[in-house]
């Protein structure tokens, strides 16, 4: 089986469209779709067909070219059970312990409410790909736009136990302003340091900070290390839930 070919390009001002095809049986999704001129000069540049696209949820920086798109290719929409009402032409509804076919590879559904209630991820095992939309970022985490701490603290726990080696791709590239708070949460943490530097370089040649291996991010992102005794000390939380210590940290994140 050839490997799983993926394209990330930006779209809008700091969203990520990405492309995955599956030569062996001519299939093309897009996670998400943003944005319909970059969707389409990025499948014109690799001569593919849009065949799918996989919604991991409604908010409109994600959905607005579905309408255009599926008009255009006829192309099958997947999106979040509970969010169906809110995702223009659906065609299949997913949720979590859900899988389904993609060409040669399976794609296994992931339900990662917080951001918004019905956020779902897929993880392509596979291929050693998951798509996590704005539920995980990197060096940081989805706003709290519908949920609570509790249920994205849940999420990121199911997050956590896929494969480290597993690429992490995300809905936006804001890895250098999340880089910039982390450090202000466990500014001893030595791989964060590095990453950061990492990351300052990347930016100034206009280069996207994505993927990351979720190993990485376990090793660096705070919002996945509420155990860190740094963190908890830092924050004053010494022995607290993991979920109370995730929940100040998202409160330091909205304020920062």
């Amino acid at each position: 089986m050839a490997a799983l070919q993926i394209h990330q390009f930006p779209c809008r001002q700091d969203n990520f469209g990405v492309l995955i095809h599956d030569a062996d049986h001519g299939l093309t999704a897009a996670i998400d779709a943003p944005e319909t001129g970059p969707i389409r000069a990025a499948l014109a540049e690799k001569g593919w067909r849009l065949t799918h696209i996989f919604t991991t949820h409604h908010h409109g920086d994600h959905i607005a070219g579905h309408a255009e798109l599926k008009a255009e290719t006829g192309c099958h929409i997947t999106g979040p059970r509970k969010e169906a009402a809110s995702i223009p032409g659906i065609d299949s509804q997913v949720g979590e312990g859900d899988s389904f076919p993609f060409g040669g590879y399976s794609v296994r559904v992931i339900e990662t409410p917080g951001h918004t209630l019905g956020h779902v991820t897929y993880w392509l095992p596979e291929a050693g790909v998951a798509f996590v939309g704005d539920t995980l970022f990197s060096l940081g985490c989805g706003r709290l736009l519908e949920g609570d701490a509790v249920m994205m603290w849940h999420s990121l726990e199911k997050l956590k136990t896929l494969p480290p080696e597993t690429n992490i791709y995300c809905g936006h590239e804001y890895t250098k302003s999340n880089a910039a708070f982390a450090l202000t949460i466990e500014p001893g943490n030595s791989a964060l340091q590095k990453r950061a530097k990492e990351v300052e370089q990347l930016r100034a040649q206009d280069k996207p900070t994505l993927p990351v291996t979720l190993g990485d991010e376990l090793a660096q992102n705070p919002f996945l290390r509420p155990d860190s005794p740094e963190i908890q000390e830092k924050l004053g939380q010494v022995g607290q839930p993991l979920a109370t210590i995730f929940a100040e940290i998202r409160r330091r994140k909205d304020r920062f």
